[in-house]
């Protein structure tokens, strides 16, 4: 085990996972350079050529600033490991501060701030450029700059906690940390998720009760006929930031609530709102939500459990670069050499670091089965509508209106797409029903 190849192992998945992305977005480049024009005939009136065109022209604005960014991105990420940043970090943060806890949450920190600073000029070209031109972006700069903020102070107020807290269950459970931090991330996945729409959303949109008469009654039905009970019907302010457009439902227990972006209300009817809201209220009923979390629960700990034997290894660090102090212990008679449990939180980082580009593989697993699930909540609208092709329309219409790719190539939709394409979508609705031999 101490002669694993940890670095060879990180940067060969980094090259693999780099090749991937790149040969997935060259396909889907491709594919629309050949076809971006061409209608299906599901879309016959309801889309044409000029359409199809623009949508292609706006995929391809994002993929070529993707290119840079995921170029500069891969590089950053080697350079970062082979010039010693993250030694260097934490050997002058130990040194400062001579403490564990702060060595671990400032290193937490500044260990992510490279990528970060990297990622801001991309994202405000592709939102103050590629989104305006499109007119879809409506974010000011100064929203901008604040929601940025915003995002900097809630990240800090969850992660800083939670840093804190596994340093201090990896410094004095060394054998148990993985359990009770498993436990720890699924209570707080809970907490979260229950406190998400009443403490966190509002401060960055603001959501009023919907006031339509007619559209409020139709759904509010839809509701008590499928046994939705919830704070209400909320209307939020997408359009300060963007014209995209969605609906979901959001939080747990008492503080479950309908969301419809106003965007949505002005581009579909009554009856199509009435369907994609159906839908969304399918994942509810069907108990998706609840299976994917008790889904990830034996994945997480499965998950830390590997980390928790991997970071014992002295060649974990030494591979990276860092000096790592050693302690031998008796494991079924053998004398084995670990490391010091104040290294630990490294040792997570780095695990971190060789498992984030396997990403993609585990991505293809949960989306498989997060496009089943579309396929049943869509299902589950056309039986509480009684019909199907409201959804079918207004599915359109969202793919019309926020310029989606209507026929990506099916290897790029396994990797990238937690929902199934449209077409896939259409035809799945409007197959006919086998009737009852």
């Amino acid at each position: 085990m101490q002669n694993i190849p940890f670095l060879l192992l990180f940067v060969l998945a980094s090259g693999f996972n780099f090749l991937l992305q790149e040969g997935l977005e060259f396909i889907d480049f491709r594919a629309r350079k050949k076809d971006g024009g061409r209608v299906p005939k599901e879309l016959f009136g309801y889309a044409d050529s000029k359409l199809l065109k623009k949508t292609a022209a706006y995929e391809n604005e994002k993929y070529f600033l993707f290119i840079p960014e995921h170029v500069l991105g891969f590089i950053l990420s080697l350079v970062l490991v082979f010039a010693g940043y993250y030694v260097f970090l934490y050997d002058r943060l130990f040194r400062l501060t001579g403490s564990v806890y702060l060595t671990a949450l400032l290193f937490s920190l500044l260990a992510s701030l490279p990528g970060a600073i990297l990622s801001i000029p991309f994202d405000f070209k592709r939102e103050f450029d590629i989104e305006r031109r499109y007119g879809f972006s409506t974010m000011t700069l100064g929203t901008w700059i604040l929601d940025g903020i915003k995002g900097i102070l809630l990240e800090l107020v969850i992660s800083c906690p939670l840093i804190l807290l596994a340093t201090f269950l990896l410094l004095y459970m060394p054998n148990y940390w993985w359990i009770l931090l498993s436990a720890v991330s699924i209570a707080l996945s809970l907490t979260f998720s229950f406190l998400y729409p009443v403490l966190i959303a509002p401060l960055f949109n603001k959501f009023t009760p919907l006031e339509a008469v007619e559209l409020k009654g139709r759904l509010e039905a839809l509701l008590k006929k499928t046994g939705f009970e919830s704070q209400g019907i909320f209307v939020m302010d997408a359009s300060r930031r963007s014209k995209h457009s969605n609906a979901y439902f959001t939080g747990m227990g008492r503080n479950k609530r309908v969301v419809l972006y106003d965007t949505l209300l002005d581009q579909l009817s009554i009856d199509e709102t009435e369907s994609v809201l159906a839908h969304e209220l399918g994942h509810y009923k069907l108990n998706h939500i609840v299976r994917r979390l008790f889904a990830s629960i034996p994945l997480i700990a499965l998950f830390f459990f590997a980390v928790s034997v991997l970071i014992r290894i002295p060649g974990l660090y030494t591979a990276f670069g860092f000096e790592v102090e050693t302690s031998v212990v008796l494991d079924g008679g053998k004398r084995l050499e670990t490391a010091q449990p104040y290294m630990y939180f490294i040792g997570v980082f780095l695990c971190g670091l060789i498992a984030g580009p396997f990403s993609p593989l585990l991505s293809v697993v949960s989306n498989f089965f997060s496009r089943r699930d579309e396929f049943q909540a869509d299902a589950f609208s056309a039986e509480a509508c009684g019909r199907s092709r409201s959804l079918v329309t207004a599915l359109i219409k969202l793919h019309k209106e926020n310029l989606s790719e209507l026929t990506p190539p099916k290897i790029y939709s396994v990797f990238n797409y937690s929902h199934p394409p449209l077409l896939e979508r259409i035809r799945a609705l409007e197959k006919p029903k086998n009737p009852n031999p």
